[in-house]
């Protein structure tokens, strides 16, 4: 019986070893109303088996109840879980789900596709390494999309599934799917993104979600789950050059003085040489202190506690960089804002500035 218990115990063991060295992929979904985002989530989490019993039954009352399939399971109550979204059948905050599959973890936001909520939009793609973007079939490219696509290029996001969702509903027609390829391809091209890949789909349904759908033979490309797997993510930001922003300056006693923050590029190791702006002044690094001991190397994304060879006045919102490839410090600068507010912004006004962790004015 002991050792029975004591397989379980390693089965765990080993279970909870795997899980927690997959490798995560933040993505949103995004695109204009009704093109099936919610439903798209809905329908991933629940092929991903990441759906109990008893959330099961409550979708299914649900669907019966203020569902919009007829009866059938409506995947989008998943997510829009407002009673203002399932009043109106529209996502209206950002909802983030989390599942994960045998090779990746995954956190997906679901963003508003109404116009009125495209500021909820931009902070759920702040922090994603992919953008699924949704168009409805029957519809095409809409402003709406078009807009979205322009933020997602604006906020650098590399990776782009372009979703062409519903296709139930015009009897899977390749002619129709390479009449919005080739309109959203043009478009794509004026923004600089000429890397995207494009998807033939029914949420719904469950075509070409997380197996290929028979019903479009002539489509050879992977499903949406596949591809999502299989896309690599991370190893650009720490091939370029090294930057930390410093978050706090960590002093739990006299003897010990480190910078603590998280790695927004490049990687890191003991000795390296490194420059803090704005001062410009320089120093090495001496350790690369964690919860969990020292590292002999650290990459973007990490969050650590660096100590320099030097004392050198840092604070907070300073940022710590490559000696010989330190980013260019200005007091001007040119850059394209996506205002939020519903008033509108008047030049000449002052406004506060945040900075990773530095706020002027």
């Amino acid at each position: 019986m002991a050792h029975q218990s004591d397989l379980i115990a390693r089965d765990i063991d080993a279970y909870l070893d795997v899980h927690q060295h997959k490798s995560l992929l933040r993505f949103i979904t995004c695109g204009s109303v009704d093109d099936g985002k919610s439903t798209l989530i809905g329908r991933l989490l629940y092929d991903s088996k990441m759906i109990f019993e008893d959330q099961m039954a409550a979708l299914e009352a649900d669907s019966r109840r203020v569902g919009t399939q007829g009866g059938d399971i409506d995947f989008a109550l998943l997510v829009d879980g407002l009673a203002a979204e399932r009043e109106q059948g529209i996502t209206i905050d950002v909802a983030y789900r989390f599942f994960s599959t045998e090779t990746r973890k995954f956190i997906v936001a679901d963003t508003p596709g109404h116009e009125q909520y495209t500021r909820n939009m931009v902070t759920g793609a702040s922090t994603a390494d992919a953008a699924v973007i949704l168009i409805d079939a029957r519809r095409g490219v809409l402003t709406q999309t078009k807009r979205h696509s322009y933020l997602v290029s604006l906020l650098g996001i590399r990776h782009i599934v372009l979703a062409v969702n519903k296709m139930d509903l015009v009897g899977w027609s390749q002619a129709r799917f390479d009449e919005i390829l080739a309109e959203y391809r043009d478009f794509a091209a004026r923004l600089g993104v000429s890397d995207f890949h494009a998807i033939p789909m029914s949420a719904l349904r469950g075509d070409n979600i997380t197996e290929p759908t028979a019903r479009a033979p002539w489509y050879d490309g992977p499903p949406l789950m596949a591809l999502l797997e299989g896309l690599e993510v991370g190893d650009e930001l720490s091939a370029d050059p090294f930057r930390l922003p410093v978050q706090w300056v960590n002093r739990p006693n006299l003897d010990f003085r480190g910078f603590s923050g998280q790695i927004a590029a490049g990687t890191v190791r003991p000795g390296d040489p490194v420059r803090v702006l704005p001062s410009g002044k320089t120093s090495r690094v001496a350790r690369i202190v964690t919860a969990d001991g020292d590292l002999s190397y650290a990459v973007a994304g990490q969050s650590i506690t660096l100590t320099l060879a030097d004392e050198i006045d840092i604070s907070r919102g300073d940022v710590l960089a490559a000696a010989d490839a330190p980013p260019e410090a200005a007091d001007q600068f040119e850059a394209t804002l996506v205002w939020m507010d519903d008033e509108a912004m008047l030049p000449g006004r002052p406004y506060l500035l945040k900075l990773g962790a530095r706020l002027v004015g």
